[in-house]
């Protein structure tokens, strides 16, 4: 499983710059809305939570047909399939969306303070968005791997990957902006939609790559 893992590495770093990708079009939706929404800085400080996870999640759908594509392209998936019971192959999945996230969505995830400054957040704003990020975005690549198993027998499969997880990751969304508002918004308590957002992830760690690896099994006959 390490071996997978580090193999997956060094082809997502390899396969187009996926990570340099997300992380412009992650600045390029957050240096749009100063412009759609007005100078106004304390509307940008209150909304940038929001802002931030929006751009981060739709960042974080650009690579998700790239999950199975070069395994489907190198024969490597049909190795993968054969000989393998659902828990091995779910094992692979896990380790592959691990690998997928490391290298599309934690890049992400250090970009958010950066950019939480430019929308003039306050340091706890900024430091609980950062931390939903990071527990929740690991749940979208995990929903995605569905999607992305789903997509990888069809030629030219990326929009449908969005299409078919997009509406999955409104509940990530939701918890993950209450959580980001509560930090800076007294009386709201933080623990409780981070937990739920946590909660979430672990989830979708189970669910996820079992519906991913059923989809597999189920393209490739």
């Amino acid at each position: 499983m390490l071996t997978l893992y580090l193999r997956d590495l060094k082809l997502g770093l390899r396969a187009g710059g996926g990570a340099a990708t997300g992380v412009l079009f992650f600045l390029a939706v957050v240096a749009c809305m100063p412009f759609a929404i007005g100078p106004d800085l304390n509307l940008l400080a209150r909304i940038g939570p929001a802002i931030l996870w929006t751009g981060a999640l739709l960042a974080a759908l650009l690579g998700l047909d790239r999950l199975f594509q070069i395994d489907r392209e190198d024969g490597a998936l049909d190795l993968f399939l054969i000989g393998r019971d659902w828990l091995s192959l779910t094992g692979v999945v896990l380790v592959k969306c691990l690998a997928h996230w490391t290298v599309s969505a934690l890049p992400l995830v250090v970009a958010a303070p950066a950019l939480g400054l430019l929308l003039n957040m306050d340091a706890t704003a900024i430091l609980a968005t950062t931390a939903t990020l990071l527990v929740g975005t690991p749940a979208v690549t995990l929903i995605g791997a569905a999607g992305a198993a789903v997509a990888s027998g069809l030629p030219r499969g990326g929009l449908l990957v969005s299409v078919l997880v997009l509406p999955l990751t409104i509940p990530v969304l939701i918890f993950g902006i209450a959580a980001s508002y509560a930090a800076v918004n007294e009386p709201d308590p933080f623990w409780p939609p981070f937990l739920i957002l946590a909660a979430l992830t672990l989830f979708f760690s189970v669910i996820g790559p079992v519906a991913a690896a059923v989809a597999l099994r189920e393209m490739s006959d």
